[in-house]
């Protein structure tokens, strides 16, 4: 049986969406992934591009809310929150959440300097996640992480 994954940060725009795609792309037969924002806001450009450049197409993802799963029963083995520590205190308790983590990440939004720049920053946030993500899968699942 799979277990079900909640990743959690504040506008489900950017980080959160990078890591439900990654683990459901590294360990799809452990693990259903989902994401999930305190407030959710706008898909980030600079996410879905910096994430088709490695192969992963989540351009046609859209951003939900944490509070809408919640009222709707939905359940989770694992809640991890991807955003800074204050952010990560206002998540919801879900019941039944098996683990509870967090793995603080930078968020692309806040990216300053040039195009360029702002997708440079991107692409390091997204490497870390897929890297997390990776050794959550080896720590957890049968399958070999490899894409």
């Amino acid at each position: 049986m799979k277990q079900r994954v909640l990743f959690v940060c504040i506008h489900n725009s950017a980080r959160s969406q990078m890591a439900e795609a990654f683990l459901n792309r590294l360990c799809p037969a452990s693990f259903e992934a989902h994401s999930a924002g305190l407030e959710p806001g706008k898909l980030n450009p600079q996410v879905v591009a910096v994430m088709k450049e490695a192969g992963v197409d989540i351009s046609g993802h859209q951003t939900k809310s944490v509070h809408d799963l919640l009222r709707a029963g939905q359940s989770f083995h694992h809640i991890v929150a991807v955003c800074d520590a204050e952010a990560a205190e206002r998540c919801p308790i879900f019941p039944g959440v098996a683990q509870r983590d967090h793995w603080p990440f930078p968020d692309p939004s806040g990216a300053q300097g040039t195009p360029e720049e702002k997708l440079a920053f991107a692409r390091q946030v997204r490497d870390q996640i897929k890297a997390r993500v990776t050794d959550f899968c080896a720590a957890h699942c049968a399958e070999t992480a490899t894409a």
